[in-house]
């Protein structure tokens, strides 16, 4: 159904921008609306790179008023969480469902958003159009990406355009992909700084900022920092500088220093979820930033255990074996969730461990291991509402 009106596509963007920009529940997304370019083209819906939109006439004038502010909303929203840089390994992998659990994550959100008829999933023939699940509730993109390979029963790549033509826009990869790395960092600090002065001035005028930017605003503290502490703290003992161990970490600079000793310091377990959404590159870098920190408290030894419903690998790394953790290590699993089987491995097989640190997305229900037999610290990646039962820290790898 095309909507006659006396505006062109191009106005009628326009003013959806502008009634966005001045609704009071919008406000701190305002400046965010700002950034990049917005164009009317010939694609047959819309699509973003990330930074820049594209929308079709023909598709603008099928629209009403309402839909197509639910489709700028759209795009900016994934501008907003960087979908098409974050989540590119996901798309290498399989760009239909990659496309799908991105739409599935931001469509919720708006119509929660507007349950008041400001914006609305625009529909043809009866039938909306995009993909809007209740069951994806509170899911990042990663979990939902999972959740549809699990049901796609290893089908291929698809069209790229969500559930085989039920998508409300494409998405520009390919654009995505041509920007550098000093464009990307460039783009994340407009859009940061952007929600900020938006946040602030919502607050001034008295607006609400919605949950999910709120949440954007949040201060995040460094993984990295609380990782590195928790170790050095639950493995600290009669600690000794020695000269017969230089401290690798300042070696490369020329500089030789006495490395930390200490008579006390035993195994670390790191248990790696590999059911969830934690792929190989945020993987990888976890893993160094332990190799770094074992080679600064010096624990007799690194153990890595992968699992989902049960252990499936066990390696373990001593001394200057520590070194190739990162290159030589073989992540096993891709089944269903049970924490509880990691202390009960570890029981099993007598592990007599000093402290654990649990890689997770978080996505456990109520099993977050049971009574562990050390101290354990809960590293949940992509998921801020997950709630574990003792120290935690939220990565953002």
């Amino acid at each position: 159904m095309l909507f006659s009106s006396k505006l062109t596509p191009v106005q009628r963007l326009t003013k959806a921008v502008i009634g966005i920009m001045g609704n009071p529940k919008y406000t701190a997304l305002a400046q965010v609306l700002m950034i990049g370019k917005r164009v009317v083209g010939k694609v047959p819906t819309a699509c973003t790179n990330g930074r820049d939109e594209i929308y079709g006439e023909g598709f603008i004038e099928s629209l009403n008023d309402a839909e197509l502010r639910f489709l700028v909303l759209h795009e900016t929203r994934h501008k907003l969480y960087r979908h098409l840089h974050i989540w590119r390994h996901l798309y290498d992998e399989n760009r239909r469902l990659a496309n799908a659990a991105c739409d599935y994550v931001i469509n919720l959100q708006i119509a929660d958003e507007n349950r008041d008829g400001f914006a609305t999933m625009p529909t043809k023939d009866g039938k909306t159009i995009g993909l809007i699940d209740e069951r994806f509730r509170g899911m990042n993109t990663a979990k939902v990406y999972e959740i549809l390979k699990q049901e796609s029963d290893g089908k291929g790549g698809g069209s790229g355009e969500g559930e085989e033509g039920a998508g409300l826009d494409d998405h520009d990869w390919a654009g995505a992909e041509e920007m550098d790395s000093e464009e990307i960092k460039e783009l994340e600090r407009e859009i940061d700084e952007a929600l900020r002065q938006g946040a602030l001035t919502a607050g001034k005028l008295g607006h609400d900022v919605p949950r999910d930017l709120a949440d954007l605003l949040q201060p995040q503290v460094d993984w990295r920092e609380v990782l590195r502490q928790y170790l050095t703290d639950t493995c600290a003992g009669k600690d000794y500088g020695t000269w017969r161990r230089p401290n690798r970490r300042f070696m490369s600079a020329g500089v030789y220093m006495p490395s930390t000793y200490s008579e006390q310091i035993g195994e670390i377990v790191l248990a790696v979820d590999t059911s969830g959404s934690i792929g190989g590159p945020e993987l990888t870098q976890f893993l160094s930033e332990v190799k770094s920190i074992a080679e600064t408290v010096m624990p007799s030894a690194v153990r890595l255990l992968y699992w989902d419903t049960r252990v499936r690998g066990d390696e373990r790394y001593e001394g200057d074996d520590v070194e190739r953790l990162t290159s030589s290590t073989k992540p096993r699993g891709g089944g269903g969730t049970s924490m509880g089987c990691v202390t009960h491995y570890m029981r099993e097989n007598n592990i007599k461990a000093q402290a654990a640190v649990v890689l997770t997305d978080g996505y456990v229900g109520n099993d977050w291991g049971g009574d562990w037999p050390v101290p354990v610290l809960y590293c949940v990646q992509g998921n801020d509402r997950a709630s574990a039962p003792g120290q935690t820290v939220h990565i953002k790898l």
